[in-house]
């Protein structure tokens, strides 16, 4: 009888297991439209079919109250084991409670390195010290500075605003200990990709009145996210269904991480969730007309803004925090920010966003060096490493951030 039970048991697995490889086969890998300027077109098929393949597997176990989404991916994407580089020191250290990991070139020097604080992205949802370990080894060795990757805790557990908190924490740590690691005050670096770069810009804006830390010399932001508000850039609207951070994950990030109920979405979406006197007082740095018009012929239709659902902006007005949405923080904060490295990327659903906050901070003139990939998408760097997944566009943006902070 328990061997019958066992048997059936394996059968219901194995049923389940082709059944949701066969959905998500049917849904996404044959049904994802790749754009044709993306080098290798099948290598992101197959790597977003597996990336969706297991935020469907972590949806059924959420369901199933085993454990939510985010953790599961977590869970899987630490498992393959961590790439040696020969040419970097990697410490695992903790300041406080603050995991981190601290990489230095192992070629000995005579003088102080840049130091680099990195933040890794994943929409504050996804994403760890692992998944961004080899961007960090190729910064470091490529670069020759010395790189402390930052940890922090997540959703579901952690909501806002824990991510920047820690990440402050960790930073001010490293800060007021520059001369343990060998590192130049004078060359201090903050960097990030995605939600990390939000939190490396923020912590700018924190820091532009602490007298008692080193000076950020220069902020890195790399397919960043620096606004919470608006969901109708021409960005959104040409990316909605691409690889790896489409709407729909986008929204789930912005709920889970804000903790904001989803059922506010459509609201969102038709920007029903602020009133219009706060879309008039940001449209002069959110507004479409402030992207150039190349950007707008992939498709783009302005949409009319619904009447306010007064329940929604209750609800969701947290996304006017400047902790949320840096790009709208006062003329007085982001005119004394250090000169800005900007990294976009074409299919990106947040390409937009840095368009936005380059035009910002050039039009109170701090000083920014562009870089947009034309066959980017959003995600693109952690493939740097990856083998077969790997996307020369990676090592263009590599390339691209070592010569920045070399011209420091």
């Amino acid at each position: 009888m328990l061997i019958s039970f066992l048997l059936l048991l394996l059968a219901t697995v194995c049923v389940a297991f082709v059944g949701v490889g066969l959905w998500v086969f049917g849904n996404h890998f044959l049904t994802t439209d790749i754009p044709a300027a993306i080098s290798h077109p099948m290598r992101l098929r197959v790597l977003n079919g597996i990336f969706q393949l297991l935020i469907t597997w972590g949806m059924i176990f959420e369901k199933l109250r085993i454990c939510t989404m985010p953790q599961f991916v977590r869970f899987v994407h630490d498992l393959p084991p961590l790439r040696k580089y020969p040419d970097v020191v990697v410490k695992d250290l903790r300041f406080g409670t603050i995991p981190v990991k601290l990489y230095q070139p192992k070629a000995s020097t005579s003088g102080l390195r840049p130091g680099i604080v990195f933040y890794h992205g994943g929409g504050g949802i996804l994403g760890s010290l692992k998944t961004h370990h080899s961007i960090c080894c190729n910064l470091c060795k490529k670069s020759d500075a010395v790189v402390l990757a930052v940890g922090y805790r997540m959703v579901p557990k952690h909501k806002f605003p824990v991510v920047v908190r820690d990440c402050m924490a960790g930073t001010i740590h490293f800060l007021k200990s520059l001369n343990t690691y060998g590192v130049d005050p004078a060359r201090i670096i903050v960097c990030g990709d995605s939600v990390g770069g939000a939190v490396a810009t923020i912590l700018c804006q924190k820091f532009v009145d602490r007298s008692d830390l080193p000076k950020i010399r220069a902020q890195i932001l790399i397919y960043s996210t620096v606004q919470s508000l608006d969901f109708q850039s021409p960005s959104y609207q040409q990316n909605k269904n691409m690889p790896l951070l489409s709407q729909d994950l986008a929204f789930y990030c912005w709920c889970g991480y804000l903790d904001i109920s989803p059922s506010w979405r459509s609201a969102a979406l038709k920007g029903a969730h602020l009133p219009a006197e706060v879309w008039e007082k940001y449209r002069k740095w959110l507004g479409a007309e402030n992207i150039p018009d190349r950007f707008k012929k992939r498709g783009y239709l302005p949409v009319s803004r619904e009447p306010l659902n007064e329940a929604a902006y209750l609800e969701t007005n947290i996304i006017l925090d400047v902790m949320n949405s840096p790009l709208i923080a006062d003329d007085e904060v982001v005119s004394r920010l250090p000169e800005a490295c900007i990294v976009s990327c074409e299919y990106d659903i947040l390409r937009d966003e840095s368009l936005l906050y380059k035009k910002r901070l050039e039009d109170l003139g701090v000083r920014v060096t562009w870089h947009h990939m034309e066959d980017g998408f959003h995600g693109v760097l952690t493939t740097i490493d990856m083998r077969f997944f790997y996307f020369p566009c990676s090592s263009r943006i590599l390339d691209a951030v070592a010569h920045f902070i070399k011209g420091l």
